[in-house]
């Protein structure tokens, strides 16, 4: 018997310990799966962290009516569809991307695609299709019509390259190498070189062709540096930009593009300023007095060289009017002078205009009169003394 109640206490002992061994196993498979779960779900958490990519857009509208086609005016004006766009704009890691492709009624065009790298708080590279640096950023203007500027590729143009983008305190400091236009200089293989969002060089104009016409000899921007550098006080700043680059034609180099500005702009209280003085110069090897540009799937002219002014004044004022927040009242001035060519006619354009801000809905009424002014009855090759004048309404939801 004894020897019986040892074995007992024995299997006991042995059961016991296999009982607690076996959930002491089982506590630590469940452990293990809550680790599991834990480390995929912060796998999740990281991967969304490190590529996180927002999409936005626009769906803009537009009424005009001007005073320099009949047809136009007996109508009433017209009503289109003005341009669809989709943005892109995102981090993928430590990797700033960001894009904006455009759908307009008689085109489709890149706006801006790039990669951007922020190698400390103070300065950021970005390489791709990108804003070159000159003159007052983001724009040098308050209204739909931009400045005279815009059609000379001198605000907001975007090409491909190289860009640094310095802010220190007070000081901005940008630095840029474009190697073509966006659509690859004088052999990119696009369909049509007119499809674009911002003005370029496309050609230059034999005797005989029309403001108008298809260059018979091409051309385009090559290798092209630009530099520009603003001083910030307070509500405002004070700068200049450089330009230098070559031009590049169908058989080779076909001379160079120079240009530079000094500007200004600021704001008082809602009272808001800009201020330009841009002189720019195509210096061809044939000696051409005018270029051709493309943009907005058409071709115009411009001089080989000229200088602009512009002035700009604006008033916002916060209201509560329905869905309606805030009115900006503007006054956009621009004088084109001085112009190559043997052109007695400057060009000027003035835009009197609000934009109205309901929300995500933004609206553009302007005002514009224009002389030799494209998009105003007439070109800056143009050698007019009649004004045009044209009211202007577009409006847009950005999402």
């Amino acid at each position: 018997m004894k020897i019986l109640s040892i074995a007992m206490a024995t299997i006991a002992l042995a059961l016991s310990s296999f009982i607690t061994n076996a959930s002491e196993s089982t506590e630590l498979a469940e452990l293990k799966r809550e680790l599991t779960q834990i480390k995929e779900q912060l796998a999740k958490d990281s991967a969304a962290k490190e590529a996180s990519i927002k999409v936005g857009g626009a769906v803009r509208f537009q009424y005009t009516i001007n005073d320099y086609k009949d047809g136009d005016k007996d109508r009433g004006g017209d009503f289109d569809f003005d341009v669809f766009r989709l943005d892109f704009n995102g981090t993928v890691g430590d990797i700033i991307l960001s894009a904006q492709y455009r759908w307009y009624q008689y085109m489709d065009a890149i706006h801006h695609a790039y990669v951007a790298y922020q190698f400390d708080e103070n300065l950021q590279g970005q390489v791709g299709i990108t804003q070159v640096p000159f003159g007052n950023l983001t724009y040098n203007s308050n209204s739909f019509f931009f400045s005279t500027n815009f059609y000379v590729g001198l605000e907001d143009d975007y090409d491909a390259g190289l860009s640094f983008i310095g802010d220190y305190d007070k000081h901005d400091i940008r630095i840029a190498f474009f190697k073509t236009d966006e659509m690859g200089g004088i052999d990119g293989f696009v369909g049509n070189k007119n499809d674009r969002y911002s003005y370029d060089i496309v050609g230059t104009r034999k005797a005989g062709e029309d403001l108008y016409d298809t260059p018979q000899q091409g051309l385009a921007d090559d290798s092209t540096f630009n530099l520009r550098y603003a001083y910030k006080f307070d509500n405002f700043e004070v700068g200049a930009s450089l330009l230098s680059g070559d031009i590049e034609g169908e058989e080779g180099n076909a001379g160079e593009h120079n240009a530079y500005a000094l500007h200004t702009k600021g704001n008082i209280d809602n009272f808001g300023f800009m201020f330009q003085y841009t002189d720019y110069e195509y210096d061809l090897d044939d000696k051409s007095d005018f270029v051709t540009v493309g943009a907005y799937a058409f071709y115009d002219t411009i001089p080989a060289s000229a200088k602009i002014y512009n002035l700009n004044l604006s008033y916002s004022v916060p209201v509560e009017f329905g869905p309606i927040t805030n009115l900006k009242f503007y006054n956009d001035y621009s004088l084109m002078t001085d112009k190559s060519g043997g052109l007695k006619e400057d060009t000027l354009m003035n835009v009197t205009g609000v934009m109205v801000t309901s929300g995500n809905l933004y609206t553009l009424i302007d005002y514009a009169m224009g002389k030799n002014q494209p998009f105003i009855g007439g070109s800056l090759a143009g050698d007019s003394d009649e004004i045009n004048n044209r009211l202007n309404i577009n409006f847009g939801y950005y999402f």
